[in-house]
């Protein structure tokens, strides 16, 4: 069944098999690029099954050939001065606003609040990934549970490239461990499905003919545990990562995060350095054959 009828539901799609809702970026024409209609669109999805008693799990997926290419920063659809009710934050809204104040309130809305209040959903919650997922999409991916990767996924951070230390929810030295969150950083460069594995970043790498399978049968099987139970699980196993410093560690890391974009708007031309989705994919290309 399809949740809503208005413009939201063109970027998610929303549909309920037995007890799993699946959740669907629905921009594939541009990779799923996240703008802020999607964020939105999103959180209604996810509210929705939030609210359905007879929904135990939910899948998040991308249509198309990837996951999601990351932030929309140069479709036709970016949205940046769209007004949106505040949902995640008790901020003022970004519209309007200038400089630093238009940045930070923006991005503590539609980046890392709304990511925060998705891993905060009370029920299980699993990613399906498939091709790219970089930057923007990883946030997506690591607020999940569980993340079920295909052979042919691939993901990455370059947004060091415009000189900012890494996307919006810092959860790289938690999800890939120090080391290996530094190397990701500092080169920029792809890591493939099976590195993912063997770091711990994902649970499963299954072909991309068996993903939505795979993910649906294990979401089924989750499914028959209590529900209270899995939320309170949820619950503790987030309290103890965050009794490790994560929530802590992005407050700080958001300071340098915007930091940086201020930076770049007194000695470049923007707050990305002048950056684009085409020079950003340019500039990662040559660094992968460098």
């Amino acid at each position: 069944m399809t949740a809503n009828s208005d413009s939201e539901s063109q970027v998610v799609t929303y549909e309920t098999r037995g007890h799993v809702a699946v959740v669907s970026m629905n921009r594939p024409e541009y990779r799923n690029a996240q703008n802020s209609a999607m964020t939105y669109a999103l959180d209604r999805a996810f509210t929705t099954a939030v609210e359905d008693d007879d929904v135990k799990v939910i899948v998040l997926a991308g249509n198309g050939t990837h996951f999601s290419a990351g932030h929309d920063i140069g479709t036709p659809g970016r949205d940046v001065d769209a007004q949106y009710e505040n949902r995640a934050v008790l901020w003022w809204d970004h519209v309007r606003k200038t400089g630093g104040d238009q940045r930070f309130a923006r991005e503590m809305e539609v980046y890392l609040g709304m990511c925060r209040r998705w891993r905060e959903i009370p029920k299980p919650t699993i990613a399906a990934v498939q091709g790219a997922c970089i930057a923007g999409g990883l946030m997506l991916s690591w607020v999940c549970d569980i993340i079920v990767a295909s052979d042919d996924a691939f993901f990455s951070d370059p947004v060091v490239r415009m000189g900012i230390p890494g996307v919006e929810y810092f959860a790289h030295p938690w999800v890939l461990g120090p080391r290996r969150a530094k190397e990701v950083l500092f080169t920029g460069e792809r890591f493939t499905a099976q590195q993912a594995l063997d770091w711990g970043m994902v649970n499963r790498v299954v072909p991309r003919a068996d993903l939505h399978g795979t993910a649906l049968d294990l979401a089924e099987q989750i499914a028959t545990m209590p529900g209270f139970g899995l939320a309170l699980t949820k619950k503790a196993v987030n309290q103890c990562e965050d009794l490790m410093g994560m929530r802590s560690g992005m407050d700080s890391v958001f300071g340098l995060h915007h930091f940086a974009h201020s930076h770049n708007a007194e000695v470049s031309t923007d707050s990305l350095s002048g950056m684009d989705a085409r020079s950003m994919k340019t500039s990662a290309s040559a660094g992968e054959r460098t």
